[in-house]
């Protein structure tokens, strides 16, 4: 997979040319994922369907019989009504003759009309729930699944796997059902009208099927490689066009790298498109020109056996007989067009059902509670917790290792320390977002492995130093938290948050569309907007992940006011890197490699004359410095 600022500089790039050799490469590599049982659990996508897939069924059922009616009735009209016996046509049987194949079609057309709708309802109803599934299902997942797993990957599962079968979902059924009735009439029609030259037609069928399995093989390789390069596209697209990338790219000159580096992946792409579109071409080809010579093989077998005078074949016969062998041929090679984009889709189904499988590290253990009101909602605590990251090495050292520590309800806690010093993590641990690989993090005085998710989750609100705003209006972004609160909710949560005079001189006030992650507004100005996002959840408890870091001193002081106010009677984790930020709080834990190595008030710890002594008298000869 692809990552900003790896790709090819100008003039080192891949070639043009050296997209088809790489598409060869990755087809020849490409594997879908084995899943048990795909077949059935494509099929159960469609349960709850089962009427309109009866009701499709008998229109199938009745289409393809049909179907077969015109090619018998063209062998009476022959026989019976233009060539009869007498030597003279009989006009009353051939009008008779004519309109009854009229309303067999008119009766076919219709039916098919109302198939096709159905099937594509269906269709397109189970590519929707599916869908929908798999984005359910994705946001189970855990954090760490998402940390290791790039955006553009994800959407393209989630946009271009699914895409890919709706063909499949909206055709497959009503075309493999009325093919399948479709030959068999026919076959059945082809013996009743000539034995003979009905096994000079399906004498080859066989093997057409046998390299039908082959061809499909191939493509399945293919629709693979071609997604897995869908992927990287995709991927490159999201993290280059995004704000952030192209504020990247722009700031490092990187524009021509990065279209090399789409410009690459495109040529793979393209090549993969061809390789996907040509194969089978040539068995294709091949199966066409047998169809379109069984007539003319039909025609001479006919001429031979008359000439024998061992057969009694007439010309509507020999007419009827060609229209059927028709009826039966070009259904047969439909079928194996479907069974070939079964093959194929197969694939983005085994891709699919590979994200569907997945088991959210995370769940709701068996008989999991929710907090009650007698718990003591905002107690916080660590009892000899240790933790790793899911892709950490054995040898590594832990992220935290064997913290315990006790925060009462209403109390202000500080986690101060040096970068990588676990500080972070300890934010991750209380919503449960990871899980602890030792000891236990207890919230309410439960364990929150024991507890159901979604109760802890509402009891606690999390401000991080990278504040998210979707590409919406302020208020829209704020009811995120709240979705029925009102305007003045809004504005009160707002006035907590310091933030309502600024909205008010935006012209648009509260209807201000933000921008793609907020972009228009200033550093300061989106983090009191999460803040006052925060307030309308009025959580028990709030964790600050380093909230102020990124700002400048003004918008510091601002956003501090806020965050003192949301604070204000909450249970208060801080990951604080500027000391100066909480000095006030009841109690400051320091985190260093993993442990606490030292806690108590501010005046306490600079007592101590240890480890935050040292980090407190830094910080402030780099402020009188600056």
């Amino acid at each position: 997979m692809s990552g900003i600022g790896h790709g090819p500089a100008p003039g080192h790039g891949r070639g043009r040319g050296h997209g088809g050799d790489i598409a060869s490469q990755k087809a020849a590599n490409a594997q879908a994922p084995k899943i048990p049982h795909l077949l059935r659990r494509v099929g159960a996508l469609f349960a709850p369907h089962k009427l309109a897939l009866s009701v499709t069924v008998t229109l199938v059922l009745i289409s393809a019989a049909l179907s077969v009616v015109p090619p018998l009735l063209t062998q009476r009209v022959f026989d019976d009504g233009l060539f009869p016996g007498t030597g003279h046509p009989n006009v009353g049987v051939t009008i008779t003759l004519v309109v009854a194949m009229i309303v067999v079609y008119l009766a076919s057309s219709g039916l098919g009309v109302w198939q096709t709708y159905l099937t594509a309802t269906v269709g397109n109803k189970v590519m929707g729930a599916l869908r929908v599934k798999l984005f359910r299902h994705l946001q189970s997942m855990e954090l760490s699944f998402f940390t290791r797993t790039k955006t553009g990957v994800i959407q393209s599962r989630l946009q271009n796997d699914v895409g890919g079968v709706a063909s499949v979902l909206t055709n497959t059924i009503s075309s493999v059902l009325g093919n399948i009735v479709t030959v068999i009439a026919a076959f059945v029609a082809m013996l009743l009208l000539n034995w003979q030259l009905t096994l000079i037609a399906v004498v080859l069928m066989p093997f057409l099927v046998i390299a039908q399995r082959r061809v499909g093989q191939v493509r399945a390789r293919i629709a693979t490689a071609t997604q897995e390069s869908l992927s990287d596209m995709t991927a490159i697209t999201q993290e280059t066009l995004s704000v952030s990338g192209i504020l990247l790219s722009k700031s490092f000159n990187r524009q021509h790298a990065e279209t090399a580096r789409y410009s690459a992946e495109n040529e793979t792409q393209v090549a993969l498109q061809v390789k996907e579109t040509m194969s089978g071409q040539w068995f294709f080809a091949m199966v066409n020109i047998f169809l379109s010579s069984i007539p003319a093989i039909v025609y001479l077998v006919s001429a031979w056996l008359l000439n024998g005078g061992t057969t009694d074949i007439t010309a509507g016969t020999i007419v009827a007989f060609t229209t059927v062998q028709a009826r039966l041929l070009f259904p047969l090679m439909g079928i194996m067009q479907t069974a070939l984009n079964l093959q194929t889709s197969s694939a983005l189904f085994a891709r699919i059902f590979e994200y569907l499988d997945l088991k959210p590290a995370i769940q709701d253990a068996p008989g999991a509670v929710g907090l009650s009101a007698s718990d003591p909602i905002g107690e916080v605590e660590f009892r000899d917790v240790t933790f790793r990251y899911p892709d950490a090495r054995d040898e590594e050292r832990p992220t935290l290792d064997d913290v315990s520590f006790t925060i009462r309800p209403g109390q202000f806690a500080a986690f101060v320390g040096p970068s990588g010093a676990g500080k972070t993590t300890v934010s991750y641990l209380v919503p449960r977002l990871y899980e602890a690989s030792d000891g236990a993090v207890l919230f309410g005085g439960k364990d929150v492995r024991a507890l159901q998710h979604d109760s802890l989750i509402d009891h606690i609100g999390i401000v991080s130093q990278e504040t998210y705003l979707f590409h919406a209006t302020i208020a829209e972004n704020l009811r995120y938290a709240a979705p029925d609160a009102t305007q003045q909710q809004l504005e009160a949560a707002a006035r907590a948050a310091n933030i309502h005079d600024t909205i008010a001189g935006f012209p648009d006030g509260y209807d201000t569309v933000v921008g793609e992650r907020g972009y228009r507004l200033s550093g300061g100005e989106k983090q009191r907007i999460a803040i006052a996002r925060v307030l309308l959840k009025d959580p028990e408890v709030l964790i600050l992940d380093e909230a102020t870091s990124a700002l400048d001193t003004i918008s510091e002081r601002v956003v501090q006011q806020a965050l003192d106010s949301a604070s204000h009677g909450r249970t208060t984790l801080a990951i604080a890197h500027r000391l100066s930020t909480v000095i006030g709080a009841d109690v400051i834990f320091v985190i260093d490699r993993g442990r606490v190595v030292e806690h108590g008030t501010h005046a306490e710890l600079l007592a101590l004359d240890g480890e935050y002594a040292r980090l407190y008298e830094e910080q402030a000869r780099v402020s009188v410095a600056a």
